[in-house]
């Protein structure tokens, strides 16, 4: 099997199974409870807590464990702006952004929260010079993902960080899940006051995530109860979770330290693959784009066919987002980016891992054309 679909989610690492298992067997104590057995759960959770902000560079105090991504966009989004509602309404976002940011930002508008979408050039990057166009007195809330899920454009977040950085009251939202342990994102340099990560997207376990809050920055919580997470989260924490992801985190940066190179070079032979095959369209942008993700089009075949036509051979890929990829199959993302609809209709994501060999990368290229050419034929 050749997996290249890590966008959607990672084979967790030996090592952070291990860990889940371990805690989950062992420590399984309620970290609330006063006996020495919850004492102990209640340990590995702060400590879990302690390396996670460690590694990325932020206090403890500042980190918030969640079951995802969605969770933590949710909470980001919503919580600042049902906290801060006083000071205004408006929130601007871009047309790119997943569907836990679309649908959150969706939903404030039903509650009569007044968005603002800036569109994304041909590469789907925001112009900061768009947003800032954009901001009025009663904006309260930006909200920009790092790395786009779809075709992997990064955005300029240290340039909108420092231009947010003019506007105390507005508060600076980041949907970090795919960058993680890809792309370097400086929290604190970029000036974020929410930060959203999912640990399935870095050889984590399904359900664990965080949301970075910057110290001092009002967030109403959605789930009310014990006051766990310092009354932002309640419910009894995942202590196997928590520990399994900063278990994750850790292993994901060393492997981005040390085998960077080797991703990038899967990544660029891949790129110059597709680009010898003809009738390919590369979507992904040659600059201020992750070295994981790479979207390609293929004009008058449909997506999903070539993505079932590829499982035959033992290969994985997929269209769009997981999230969405079952509901539609033209990608809003190439939408917003300007492309036609044949275009956009017909995309397919090839998203790697450090794990992943060139061996693979040649395996792969050799059945996209060979579906390519096996599909044609069946269609004249």
């Amino acid at each position: 099997m050749i997996y290249f679909d890590n966008s959607a989610t990672t084979k967790p690492f030996p090592e952070v199974i291990d860990s889940f298992v371990k805690v989950s067997a062992e420590y399984f104590g309620n970290p609330s409870s006063l006996h020495n057995f919850g004492g102990l759960a209640e340990k590995l959770l702060s400590q879990a807590r302690s390396q996670a902000a460690k590694l990325l560079s932020v206090q403890q105090n500042e980190i918030y464990f969640t079951s995802g991504g969605t969770e933590g966009n949710n909470l980001a989004i919503k919580g600042a702006a049902f906290a801060n509602n006083k000071s205004g309404r408006h929130l601007i976002t871009t047309t790119i952004e997943h569907p836990s940011v679309r649908e959150a930002i969706k939903q404030l508008e039903s509650f009569g929260f007044d968005v603002t979408e800036v569109p994304v050039d041909i590469n789907g990057r925001v112009n900061v010079k768009t947003i800032e166009n954009e901001i009025r007195e009663d904006t309260i809330l930006v909200s920009v993902m790092h790395v786009n899920n779809e075709v992997g454009t990064i955005q300029p977040i240290r340039e909108i960080g420092q231009l947010l950085k003019q506007y105390p009251k507005i508060k600076f939202h980041v949907d970090y899940v795919q960058g993680v342990g890809k792309v370097p994102l400086n929290i604190n340099d970029c000036h974020i006051d929410f930060c959203t990560i999912s640990a399935h997207k870095f050889h984590g376990m399904k359900g664990t995530g965080l949301l970075f809050v910057r110290d001092g920055v009002k967030i109403n919580p959605l789930l009310n109860g014990g006051g766990q997470e310092k009354n932002i989260r309640s419910g009894t924490e995942n202590v196997a979770g928590a520990v399994s992801l900063a278990k994750a985190l850790r292993l994901i940066m060393e492997k981005q330290q040390k085998e960077f190179t080797h991703l990038n070079l899967i990544s660029k032979q891949l790129r110059e693959g597709l680009f010898k095959i003809e009738g390919v369209a590369v979507n992904t942008p040659e600059t201020h784009a992750a070295p994981h993700i790479i979207n390609f089009s293929i004009p008058h075949l449909k997506s999903e066919v070539f993505v079932h036509a590829l499982e035959e051979k033992d290969i994985y890929v997929s269209t769009t987002s997981a999230c969405s990829s079952k509901q539609k199959t033209i990608s809003g993302t190439l939408s917003a980016m300007g492309m036609p609809e044949e275009r956009a209709g017909s995309a397919i994501r090839l998203s790697l891992s450090y794990t992943n060999t060139v061996d693979e990368v040649n395996t792969v290229l050799t059945a996209i054309k060979q579906t390519i050419e096996e599909l044609r034929k069946v269609m004249k």
